[in-house]
């Protein structure tokens, strides 16, 4: 199973662990457009600092993210499951797994971003700040110049089982399975459900949708749940207590989607 997921807006701060080694970074067959990524964004935050904020659409309180920016190839590291932060991954809780769903997080979840691409939750990186909505003055909108790549790569790394893609639609963007991977793709689709005069009414929740997703993430790791497809991925998420709502594809080559219908919100 593979699961993608998208990163966090806010990080944690640069650990102390050695600078950044990109030969060392998963999925090595981006290595030439994270370089390539990488080095623009250093140059543009060293350079005119005003600019700089106003290509990553950054408000004048996240100055600082400029200056962290410029200093990325110096900077510490630590693995990426530690710099991302936010309702997603505070739910996941990387570090309280015990170490055998440590193991299969570190196998099966990728995440996304517009800097590297995507990277294993064990790969290490520094702290920055760069979504998959810029646009740079050089390499143009990071989720079209990030196909290319992401076309050759990613359908290795989706292997033969279970993609489970709970990417937002900036990230969804950058790669989007095709042909027989789409086929035992899943997206998932939180729903709140009330009822209200007696009629039942259903809606997402920005927020919510990211806990429920790491949370379900999270109980597949420490249950060991392996589905090979979205078939056994919806048999799965009902025993483990969902109520989930499966819209197989009208045609093969497109992914299946859930939605995982909820009656509370915490």
């Amino acid at each position: 199973m593979l699961v993608l997921l998208p990163p966090s807006e806010g990080k944690a701060a640069a650990g102390r662990g050695a600078p950044l080694r990109p030969e060392s970074l998963s999925l090595p067959g981006l290595a030439a457009a994270r370089e390539s990524v990488l080095t623009e964004l250093v140059e543009l935050c060293a350079g005119d600092e005003d600019k700089a904020r106003e290509v990553l659409g950054l408000s004048e309180g996240l100055r600082g993210e400029v200056a962290k920016n410029a200093g990325l190839r110096t900077a510490g590291t630590r693995p990426a499951g530690e710099i991302y932060t936010g309702v997603l991954y505070d739910a996941l809780d990387l570090a309280s797994l015990d170490p055998s769903a440590k193991r299969r997080a570190a196998r099966s979840l990728l995440v996304f971003s517009g800097l590297w691409g995507a990277v294993r939750v064990t790969d290490r990186i520094p702290s920055y700040r760069c979504s998959m909505g810029v646009k740079l003055p050089g390499l143009g909108a990071l989720a079209s110049y990030w196909r290319t790549p992401m076309a050759s790569v990613l359908p290795e790394a989706a292997g033969d089982g279970l993609v489970l893609d709970l990417r937002s639609s900036a990230y969804a963007a950058a790669w989007k399975p095709k042909g027989e991977v789409a086929d035992r793709t899943a997206t998932v689709r939180v729903l709140h459900s009330q009822v209200v005069d007696g009629v039942e009414k259903r809606s997402v929740v920005s927020h919510f949708n990211k806990a429920t997703k790491g949370r379900i993430v999270r109980a597949l790791l420490t249950e060991a749940a392996a589905p090979k497809d979205p078939a056994g991925l919806v048999e799965a998420l009902r025993d483990l207590g969902y109520v989930v709502e499966a819209q197989p594809p009208a045609k093969a080559g497109r992914p299946w989607s859930l939605d995982v219908v909820v009656t509370e919100i915490h």
